[in-house]
């Protein structure tokens, strides 16, 4: 599964060192392209389950899954969780998108070290990234 070795790698490491973990993806989440972060229809794109004003772009071009995504830099725990699911859901099939587990933040250890309703926001940001490659591999 393509998260097995990060979860292995999570798991391994105290609670401080999950959390620096994700301050470094946060760091990673690519640029949103121009045409995106202008485009008519944004706020339908927006996560609304979560409090952080987080917008998704999903596709499937060509049969790989594309993430696109906007988080403020002042939300660094939630930046950091889309930039690792975008970093490695990216350049997927959504066969293996599909194979991620719903609970995936409590495998990485990380459901307890965030607390619930940042947990929740989160939760809805994988379910939203699965359920939007599916419906994309469909229309595709």
């Amino acid at each position: 599964m393509v998260f097995d070795t990060l979860i292995a790698r999570f798991r391994a490491a105290d609670r401080n060192t999950r959390l620096e973990t994700l301050l470094e993806f946060s760091r990673k989440l690519p640029p949103l392209p121009d045409a995106l972060r202008t485009a008519s229809d944004r706020e339908t794109h927006r996560v609304t389950e979560c409090q952080t004003p987080v917008y998704l772009w999903i596709g499937v071009p060509e049969g790989l899954v594309a993430v696109h995504a906007e988080v403020p830099p002042e939300s660094p725990t939630v930046r950091g969780f889309v930039a690792l699911l975008a970093t490695r859901l990216t350049g997927r099939t959504p066969a293996e998108v599909a194979e991620v587990p719903d609970n995936l933040l409590d495998q990485l250890g990380l459901g307890e070290t965030l607390g619930m309703m940042r947990t929740q926001g989160l939760t809805s940001i994988l379910g939203r990234i699965k359920r939007g490659v599916r419906l994309a591999a469909t229309e595709a």
